[in-house]
């Protein structure tokens, strides 16, 4: 293949690729805020549950090799009624310290993305420095970079929320 047939292929190409990492500063201790991503129970009630929509069903196996299975029901907008459902793989899980996982989301019967995150607890005196790292392929008609990078603003604020109380 030469570089002009791989340029003219590239440019047919409809995947978007794209990494983000959003930081928190968070009070709570690293064991603290892992525990809301590995305990199922406080899982759901941070990333499931919200005014974003009703949580069909919720299931997390919380080891390296298990998974998670989100299904919710858009609550407003265009997409009002569709399901929503992401499908995650645990690749490492290094406690209080790391978690990464690759998953997948779907728009109704619409496979949107794929992506791998990894997401970093740092101690800071008493409280956690959370980074957390995305690189996405996102297909034709998705939600796309800016819409998931504020998606997850959205949901690390919730968490954030959730640990204060």
């Amino acid at each position: 293949m030469t570089s002009s047939d791989r340029e003219q292929v590239m440019e047919k190409s409809s995947v978007t690729h794209s990494t983000f990492l959003i930081e928190r500063n968070l009070a709570s201790p690293p064991e603290k805020v892992f525990a809301a991503w590995a305990d199922p129970a406080q899982k759901r009630k941070w990333y499931a549950e919200g005014e974003r929509g009703s949580v069909e069903s919720h299931q997390l196996d919380f080891r390296v090799g298990g998974g998670e299975h989100t299904t919710s029901v858009i609550a407003g907008g265009p997409f009002k009624g569709t399901k929503l459902t992401n499908d995650s793989i645990y690749l490492d899980i290094v406690p209080n310290q790391r978690i990464v996982f690759a998953y997948t989301m779907t728009l109704g019967d619409y496979r949107m993305s794929a992506s791998q995150a990894t997401v970093e607890f740092l101690r800071d005196g008493k409280g956690t420095i959370m980074a957390f790292t995305e690189q996405s392929a996102f297909f034709e008609n998705s939600d796309g970079p800016q819409m998931r990078e504020q998606g997850w603003k959205s949901l690390l604020g919730q968490l954030e929320q959730f640990l204060a109380k």
